[in-house]
């Protein structure tokens, strides 16, 4: 009885909800209209995207071939593609990931292991793989990495570097593994690694005809090849000026939060240059020494000390910063050293920095000539 009441309900409100057929026709016309124009705007919007995008792309393609042209060919190798995809085995082995695109394990014709980095479409207009052509094409150094060679065709692009077994420095310096410190990276070792940074960097200051500035030195971007000795990668963020122009103008900060010099932020601190650098690399030696990441002190939480703080009160107070458990007085010699230069490079004003080759000298010379620098931050 209950269910056949409510069922005659149920059937008098359909009836009266049901529209009567004249309406029902304008309301199926007016969806299908909205849904036809909805249609209609979204292949105009893909039309034009792709395009501005074909238009881009060319953009890209004849000012990365002008580039080429006028850098000549002179070395590195100009790959195809076809040679490159042969090269890196199909790409089947991924040795990383970066900022500007994939790495993969290769090998050239003639069995010498390579490392070809393919460039992903959103690099800045071809800006990385000019930059990277164009500073590391042509340097030979101890302690930068080699570009062997390149490839551009259409937009495919990529970069050919010497094969370094070892990885990056990043991997070992925050290792949970204990072995690390004792057996491999001992304050020895630690010394021979920043000094080959710091002569890689004065030559890159000094030693070409144009001065190259990296922007993103920082552990991921120096490799480390057989025995353990550290080169200088990646490029992409590399500017190049004159030896003798101190200044340089950017239109925004680059590099990685953490390692980024202050006066990319704000002029008040002074302008940017190749101290901005500098800041970088002692921003790295802090982590060589500690072991630990140096946090962002905007962003760090506030029982997080200050990396660079924890370190100047160790020093001052000659506490111990050596992670091994038996070091000799000379090994923690060797780390205090590294963190009073350290603690030199990341002088807020970039005048009170030291310049590359003052900082191998620093590296190189006795830690009772070191004097103890001011407070590094305000």
């Amino acid at each position: 009885g209950i269910w056949a009441g409510l069922e005659g309900a149920a059937s008098r409100v359909r009836e009266k909800t049901r529209l009567p057929l004249g309406s029902r026709i304008k309301v199926i016309a007016a969806t299908s209209s909205v849904a036809a124009f909805v249609l209609l705007l979204l292949t105009v919007a893909t039309v034009l995207y792709l395009s501005l995008k074909t238009r881009y792309n060319a953009e890209i393609h004849m000012k990365v071939e002008m580039f080429l042209k006028t850098y000549g060919t002179s070395k590195p190798t100009r790959y195809t593609f076809s040679e490159v995809k042969k090269m890196a085995r199909r790409f089947k082995e991924k040795l990383g990931q970066g900022g500007f695109g994939s790495v993969y394990k290769g090998e050239l014709p003639n069995g010498v292991p390579v490392a070809v980095k393919m460039l992903e479409n959103s690099t800045g207009e071809g800006e990385s793989f000019i930059n990277e052509v164009a500073t590391i094409g042509l340097i030979h150094h101890a302690n930068i990495v080699r570009l062997l060679g390149f490839c551009s065709e259409g937009m495919r692009r990529a970069l050919i570097y010497e094969f370094m077994p070892n990885e990056s420095l990043e991997k070992y310096i925050f290792s949970d593994d204990s072995n690390i410190f004792q057996n491999l990276l001992v304050p020895e070792k630690l010394l021979d690694i920043a000094l080959g940074i710091a002569r890689g960097m004065e030559y890159l200051h000094q030693g070409c005809n144009q001065r190259i500035l990296h922007f993103d030195i920082k552990p991921h971007n120096i490799l480390l090849d057989y025995n353990f000795n550290p080169k200088i990668s990646d490029f992409g963020l590399a500017k190049l000026c004159a030896r003798d122009q101190s200044i340089v103008t950017l239109t925004a900060a680059r590099g990685t939060m953490g390692y980024i010099a202050p006066e990319l932020y704000s002029r008040n601190f002074g302008g940017v240059s190749y101290k901005s650098d500098v800041y970088s690399f002692g921003m790295l030696v802090l982590e060589m020494v500690s072991g630990r990441r140096n946090s962002d002190p905007r962003i760090g939480s506030q029982d997080d000390v200050y990396l660079p703080e924890w370190i100047y009160e160790k020093v001052i107070n000659g506490e111990e910063l050596a992670l091994t458990l038996e070091t000799t007085q000379e090994e923690k010699d060797k780390v205090r050293q590294l963190a009073v230069v350290a603690l030199w490079c990341i002088q807020w004003n970039p005048r009170n920095r030291p310049s590359m080759t003052k900082v191998v000298n620093m590296l190189t010379g006795r830690l009772q000539s070191l004097q103890m620098p001011p407070k590094p931050f305000v």
